[in-house]
């Protein structure tokens, strides 16, 4: 079982399926929204993600005008985990602190949107865009 917590261990987190793969976002709003080159990511299945403590000290900001938006402790800044879509979470990588030993860099999604400065040097699949499955 994975678990993680933000920067202060106020926020912790469950996950109950295995991870390994991680997706880094490089689009201008997850940079914008981390201060990096992007955001690394493991995606799971809501049904097997749980909070352990601190649900209740979330913050939630949308980027108005995009379907986006980011969750995140307001005491010590840490993302923390957020709806993908209906049925998954996102869950930032650098958050997760037991049983991470198995994560990977499988996919770079919005390549054509990196910053210039940023050189991706892993194997991970590239994607000009946002992931698809038929890349």
């Amino acid at each position: 079982m994975a678990k993680g917590e933000c920067n202060c261990g106020s926020v912790k987190f469950e996950i109950k399926s295995k991870v390994s793969d991680v997706f880094i976002c490089h689009c201008s709003i997850c940079r914008k929204s981390t201060g990096s080159g992007g955001i690394a990511v493991v995606i799971v299945l809501n049904s097997d993600f749980s909070w352990v403590t601190g649900e209740e000290l979330i913050q939630k900001w949308a980027k108005p005008g995009h379907d986006w938006e980011t969750s995140f402790y307001k005491c010590c800044g840490s993302p923390l985990p957020g709806a993908d879509s209906q049925s998954h979470m996102y869950v930032p990588a650098g958050l997760i602190s037991a049983d991470a030993e198995h994560l990977k860099v499988a996919h770079h999604l919005w390549v054509n949107s990196k910053a210039g400065w940023e050189v991706i040097g892993d194997s991970g699949q590239q994607h000009p865009e946002a992931f698809s499955s038929e890349a």
